[in-house]
């Protein structure tokens, strides 16, 4: 440890984190962070006053935009009424909540278990589906990431998860689905054979041990993996002939970030869970929901519910929450992500004419990455599926340039996301854009 003493404000800010704290998902040594003195809208800003546009929302959870006063103003007043009482007592703000989540969400899926956190939800989802079909199996898509306690990383298939491999928790099924750019037949097809992969493993499998389907609404740090058009209503129908449920996490993909309440209000269906987190509160409280249907709520009318943690239906967390869905629906949030995501749509394909290592643009509102490769015709990545560090030089070398350039962004294998938040303005748009343009002509010199 140093003496702080001869140290910058920024030298000694990431110091005492150096020192003191560690780091999730990385090496502790020769990291670099940015040191954040405080953030505004779309940007941050560091103790130099460097400022960096936010082009993923932080990690896809800033939805709102940072520092809007309204919340801080929302969980103040909450703390100065009561700041915790535990899940056996309620509060004005737990009973609010859980009604305008029910408004939003279509269909009957009106009860809300209020969670901690995206991994919580899951793992809360996992646990009922268990319960409430005594069936024991959970089918998932390998390519999909649901959190990092060990039943959730058992249940996605992020490679994140191999270090624990020996730890993994049992009964979790995977599937492989193909997504258009890496799929070299006609799109009916992708769909035909993506139903009837499916369909085998619930064959394979027992339909009578499978207790529920787990996607994503929208895919998100997997590379925004597009379904086959009309796979989740296929996927809706199998669950209702065997009896499965049907869970789709929004942790990621929910509260306006695709042009919908939700992503899978894109595909047209109603699932039986809802996992919510990131941005039911936009991270400024760590906070998340299982969102439930009558009918399975009522089977707990008369019966335990079997779950439950210390800071369910926190009225801080509940305070930020219903704040931050009046946020969206006060400054038309959902309707702005709609009209910038088209607008990134336009951009991004000006973009693809200029850059030949982009290989493909992929876009749902505001939730989309590049693919970046070394050759458009064999469509070989510039970095490939969990790239080992020496792999990932060219694309290491695009994101420190997208640091220095003045940009936070997600850059993971080939993947560069494009996810700021839905405040965003066109203006903002080609502020970004222009930062991974100019960092892109690094891998432009090692196209063939």
């Amino acid at each position: 440890m140093l003496d702080t003493a001869t140290l910058s404000e920024t030298q000694e800010v990431l110091q005492d984190s150096f020192d003191y704290t560690v780091f999730a998902w990385s090496k502790q040594k020769n990291i670099s962070p940015i040191a954040v003195k405080y953030a505004k809208g779309v940007y941050l800003y560091d103790y130099d006053d460097k400022r960096y546009i936010d082009f993923s929302s932080g990690l896809m959870n800033v939805n709102i935009g940072h520092g809007n006063q309204r919340i801080t103003e929302a969980v103040v007043r909450q703390m100065q009424e009561v700041s915790y009482v535990t899940p056996y007592c309620v509060t004005k703000v737990r009973g609010e909540l859980g009604k305008k989540l029910a408004e939003i969400c279509p269909g009957d899926l009106n009860k809300a278990f209020f969670t901690l956190c995206g991994a919580t939800s899951n793992e809360a989802a996992i646990k009922l589906a268990r319960l409430y079909t005594g069936r024991h199996k959970i089918l998932s898509r390998y390519q999909s990431y649901h959190g990092a306690t060990y039943g959730t990383l058992s249940v996605g298939g992020d490679p994140r998860k191999l270090p624990d491999d020996s730890q993994q928790a049992p009964n979790f099924v995977h599937l492989d689905i193909p997504y258009k750019y890496r799929w070299n037949h006609d799109e009916a097809s992708m769909l035909t054979d993506s139903v009837a992969q499916l369909e085998r493993m619930i064959a394979y499998e027992g339909p009578g041990n499978i207790a529920a389907i787990m996607l994503e609404g929208e895919s998100g740090t997997s590379g925004c993996l597009k379904y086959p058009v009309g796979y989740l209503a296929a996927v809706r129908e199998i669950c209702d002939k065997h009896g499965i449920l049907l869970i789709i996490d929004e942790v990621m993909s929910g509260f306006g970030r695709t042009g919908k309440w939700f992503g899978f209000e894109n595909h047209g269906i109603v699932p039986d869970m809802v996992t919510m987190a990131k941005g039911i509160t936009s991270g400024y409280i760590p906070f998340g929901c299982l969102m439930v249907t009558d009918k399975i709520a009522s089977r707990y009318d008369d019966t335990v519910l079997a779950t439950g943690m210390t800071y369910a239906a926190h009225p801080v967390g509940c305070a930020a929450a219903l704040e931050t869905l009046k946020v969206y629906e006060d400054e038309n949030l959902i309707e702005n992500t709609v009209e910038m995501g088209k607008y990134m749509d336009e951009q991004a394909a000006l973009m693809m004419e200029k850059h030949p290592c982009i290989g493909d643009f992929r876009n749902t509102g505001l939730l989309g990455c590049f693919e970046i490769v070394k050759n458009r015709t064999t469509k070989e990545p510039m970095a490939p599926f969990n790239a080992k560090p020496d792999e990932m030089a060219v694309m290491g070398k695009v994101a420190a340039k997208i640091k220095e350039l003045g940009m936070y962004t997600f850059v993971r294998w080939s993947y560069v996301f494009v996810a700021p938040p839905l405040c965003v303005t066109k203006e903002q748009i080609d502020e970004g854009l222009a930062i991974i343009s100019e960092a892109l002509k690094i891998a432009d010199e090692y196209v063939a």
